[in-house]
C-alpha cells in the first residue's frame, strides 16, 4: 500500500468513514508499534500504541493532508512517548518484585547471554541519546525519508542527517565496547 492510500484513508476517516478509519489503523499499526518499541519500554508499548491511536482518531477531523498521514501519525507517537517519559520521570519507581536486587542481577546476567536480535538492537539503541535514537529509528528502521523524519522530530533535515550520522558512530562504538566486554569476561 502506498503513502497516498494511507493519507486517503486518514482524510476519509476524518470525514466520518469508519471503514477508512479501520483501514488506516490496520495499515499503520505495525510501524507505529515498531517506532514506539524503540522509544519506550516493552511494558508500556501496548498502552502507548493505544494512546497514539486515541489521539490520532480524535484529531483526524483536523488532519488536512499537508504532510503524509504516516508522518503525521509518527509525530503523534513521538509526542505520546515524550509525554510518557516526562510522566515517568516525575513519579517514583516501585519494584514489582520482593527481591529487586536478585531480579536486577538476573537481568544483568541474562543480558550478557544470547538475546534475540531485536532485543540486542533495542539494548544498543537504548545507549543513544533520545534525539539520535528517534532520528535513527525513523529513518533506518521505519524507512522514513529524512524530510519526513525532520517533520516527525520537529527539526531541520540537516539536523536529522547529523543525528543519524552520529547515531551510527555511537552504535559502532557501543557495539565495539560490548564485544570487548564479552572478550574480557569470557
Amino acid at each position: 500500500m502506498t503513502g497516498d492510500q494511507v493519507t486517503g484513508w486518514a482524510l476519509a476517516a476524518g470525514r466520518g468513514d469508519a471503514d477508512a478509519a479501520a483501514a488506516f489503523v490496520r495499515a499503520t499499526q505495525r510501524e507505529v508499534w515498531r517506532f514506539l518499541h524503540h522509544l519506550a519500554g516493552p511494558a508500556e508499548l501496548e498502552d502507548l500504541t493505544q494512546e497514539t491511536y486515541l489521539r490520532a482518531l480524535r484529531s483526524l477531523p483536523r488532519f488536512a493532508g499537508r504532510s503524509s498521514a504516516r508522518t503525521w501519525l509518527f509525530t503523534i507517537a513521538r509526542r505520546v512517548a515524550a509525554d510518557h517519559v516526562r510522566a515517568a520521570m516525575a513519579r517514583p519507581r516501585i519494584a514489582a518484585v520482593t527481591d529487586w536486587q536478585a531480579a536486577a542481577d538476573a537481568a544483568t546476567v541474562a543480558g550478557r547471554g544470547g538475546f534475540e536480535e531485536d532485543l540486542a538492537v533495542r539494548d544498543l539503541l537504548g545507549g543513544l541519546s533520545p534525539e539520535r535514537r528517534e532520528a535513527f529509528v525513523a529513518t533506518q528502521i521505519l524507512g522514513l525519508s529524512y524530510a519526513e523524519a525532520a517533520e516527525v522530530c520537529d527539526c531541520p533535515v540537516g539536523t536529522i542527517r547529523s543525528r543519524v550520522a552520529r547515531a551510527r558512530e555511537d552504535l559502532v562504538t557501543l557495539l565495539a565496547d560490548e564485544r570487548a566486554g564479552r572478550r574480557l569476561s569470557g
